[in-house]
């Protein structure tokens, strides 16, 4: 049976879609807009800046479902710029440690609201 799985302290969905599903003993969390939840916006205009933020949100609903960030399993990152990928593994290596989730990372011509990143994640539940 799937859970929706919300909280206030990332941003709601833009759309027909959940902020994440809980499914057996996996949370999938739909891709996360560099959005701040408090203000609505976006935090910066800065990529690497938009990345920090898409992963503190994938964090906040972890966090809501009774995981952690650091149970990831698999991301995808969706991003505008392919050249700024080395600044953005930065950023995303602060994240997580070894064993590193596994990942895919994509160049897209375009992202909601204009977004440069976009993050997804599946997580284990504890």
């Amino acid at each position: 049976m799937n859970e929706a799985v919300t909280t206030s302290n990332a941003p709601g969905a833009i759309g027909p879609f959940s902020q994440a599903i809980k499914v057996g003993n996996l949370l999938f969390v739909s891709g996360q807009l560099p959005i701040d939840p408090a203000t609505g916006e976006f935090v910066s205009d800065d990529p690497v800046e938009q990345a920090r933020q898409c992963l503190k949100n994938i964090a906040a609903i972890a966090e809501a479902a009774g995981s952690g960030i650091e149970r990831t399993v698999k991301t995808t990152v969706l991003l505008t710029d392919l050249s700024r990928f080395a600044d953005i593994n930065n950023v995303y290596a602060t994240f997580f440690q070894k064993p590193f989730p596994a990942r895919a990372c994509y160049e897209v011509s375009a992202l909601p609201k204009g977004a440069q990143v976009e993050i997804e994640a599946v997580i284990a539940l504890a």
